[in-house]
């Protein structure tokens, strides 16, 4: 059944890849129509989230809010599928690193890297990165359960030099690496929510006391990798800036969660520039009233 599914919607993504982008994001405006109005992708969750972080917003403006990320929600979908063959001229033109320099840096000191970064504006398309640097790559991942889609996702990074590994891959991945003496530069999307009785930290987020994934911070410290932040600005439909910021050479020199902590502020920071540009329908403040009495 699962391969029977890929055969049937994996031409028509093809195909859609192929379009213009003016082509693909007339099919991002009517997929908007879709999703906003008739199926109601999860507006619920969306705008229950907008009015818990923004309770000083009025109905109007949180519908504004909400209208432009499903706007935004729509392109990043259409993104995803162009990346299927969009070539590395074109994405490198459309995803532009303004400090890619500060990766070399630590590539001459020798050092592996941790990038955290938020689900703000897009990460889709950093993989480009690695066209532009000597670390072999790695982006931790949540596994498909389509293996045959998963295939191919997997098979995308792999054309710009990223390897995608599971949670579990994580740490035996990275120590092989570090054996080897192999750079690497590993990516954490790592803002959503981790299991409330699995999280050993929480934190305010958006004012809302919530748990917090620590593991890139932990394996930065045990591996002496380097750390930092990239913060995304989308410029305009279908063109983004990436910067890279915070960047720490010496992790164990911090406080437990201090780096984590700080990230967590950047994605707040860029949520209030641009509250349109964050992902809104995953549940992220679910586990707030488990938060432990302090």
């Amino acid at each position: 059944m699962q391969f029977l599914i890929y055969i049937i919607i994996y031409p028509l993504l093809w195909l859609i890849s192929i379009l213009p982008f003016k082509l693909l994001y007339l099919i991002s405006d009517v997929t908007y129509l879709l999703v906003y109005y008739i199926i109601g992708y999860r507006k619920k969750v969306v705008t229950n989230n907008l009015n818990l972080v923004f309770p000083e917003k009025t109905e109007k403006e949180i519908t504004v809010i909400s209208k432009k990320f499903y706007h935004h929600l729509c392109d990043m979908i259409l993104e995803a599928v162009k990346s299927i063959t969009i070539s590395e001229t074109e994405m490198k033109k459309r995803y532009i690193f303004t400090n890619v320099e500060e990766i070399h840096k630590l590539e001459k000191e020798n050092k592996s890297i941790i990038l955290l970064m938020g689900h703000y504006a897009s990460w889709e398309w950093i993989f480009i990165l690695q066209k532009q640097i000597n670390h072999k790559g790695y982006a931790v991942y949540k596994k498909l359960s389509n293996k045959y889609f998963d295939a191919l996702v997997k098979r995308i990074r792999a054309k710009y030099d990223s390897y995608l590994i599971t949670t579990k891959e994580t740490f035996p991945t990275l120590i092989k690496a570090k054996q080897n003496k192999e750079l690497t530069f590993n990516g954490f999307v790592f803002d959503q929510s981790p299991k409330a009785d699995k999280a050993i930290h929480w934190q305010t987020f958006m004012g809302i006391n919530a748990p917090v994934h620590v593991g890139a911070e932990i394996l930065a410290k045990r591996l002496d990798m380097a750390t930092l932040f990239l913060k995304v600005k989308k410029v305009k439909r279908g063109f983004y800036q990436a910067t890279f910021m915070d960047i720490v050479k010496n992790p164990n020199a911090f406080n437990d969660f201090e780096i984590t902590d700080n990230s967590l502020k950047r994605v707040e920071e860029q949520i209030h520039e641009a509250p349109e540009f964050y992902l809104w329908t995953h549940k992220r403040w679910k586990h707030k009233d488990k938060a432990p009495k302090i």
